[in-house]
């Protein structure tokens, strides 16, 4: 039977909610056959051994490990090439995004003629500078592209598999996708989502990636259609568990 669902995890350093994550997914009791890919974004905690023993247990459970950390657009790029599903879930491994949302937002993208559906983090459980970025962002890309997504910056989303034909990820490009699509006509939906303060591990946030998610934007500005045509080998993968 050919797999329906594809759940898409990026996970760096996440090994006290590796398994947590896994479980929440599996009480959500999915009606469809589905799989769940963890992409190992170069963890130097014991996130693979976890991933390895998960994969071992749980077939339905697939890793992707990278050699070192290419980020987090990288690894998307990578689970979704891997994805079997015509749906595909991304979501982060860090327990903000609430997993009992999947399935409302399957429901939301079948029962619309949507292409793709972003979680709206209404009431969003973050740092006041993360909160910030977000709000600055969003006014800025509402104002350059005109798409009106609340919340670009959630994981959380669904798509349609048609949303990936011929398309790369790479920097810090994830926060612009729904962007992309939009510019690509493909129809935007959202739906508010449930979110978390962090419990276990620390944040990836840096001044950094904020810094590289404004070139990501003027990049998008200025060639988005030719740079996401192009196949970028810019991670490696260091071992597939399938």
């Amino acid at each position: 039977m050919k797999t329906y669902l594809s759940i898409v995890i990026p996970a760096y350093n996440e090994e006290e909610n590796i398994l947590r994550l896994y479980k929440a997914i599996k009480k959500t009791k999915q009606n469809s056959k589905y799989e769940i890919i963890f992409v190992n974004d170069g963890s130097t905690d014991k996130s693979q051994e976890i991933l390895e023993k998960l994969h071992k247990k749980d077939q339905s459970v697939k890793v992707i490990k990278f050699t070192r950390n290419f980020g987090q657009s990288s690894a998307l790029d990578a689970g979704i090439k891997l994805a079997k599903g015509g749906l595909i879930v991304t979501i982060d491994a860090d327990l903000q995004n609430d997993p009992s949302d999947i399935p409302r937002l399957i429901r939301k993208i079948k029962n619309s003629n949507y292409d793709f559906v972003c979680g709206w983090r209404k009431n969003r459980q973050d740092s006041f500078s993360k909160k910030l970025y977000s709000k600055i962002a969003n006014f800025i890309r509402r104002i350059v592209f005109g798409e009106k997504i609340h919340d670009a910056g959630c994981t959380l989303r669904i798509y349609k598999r048609t949303c990936f034909k011929n398309f790369h990820l790479y920097g810090q490009m994830h926060r612009y996708l729904p962007t992309i699509l939009y510019l690509r006509d493909f129809k935007a939906g959202e739906m508010v989502v449930r979110h978390h303060k962090r419990r276990f591990g620390k944040t990836k946030y840096s001044g950094y990636r904020l810094i590289g998610g404004f070139i990501d934007l003027i990049i998008v500005r200025t060639s988005y259609s030719n740079r996401f045509n192009k196949p970028l080998h810019n991670y490696r993968v260091e071992k597939v568990l399938d």
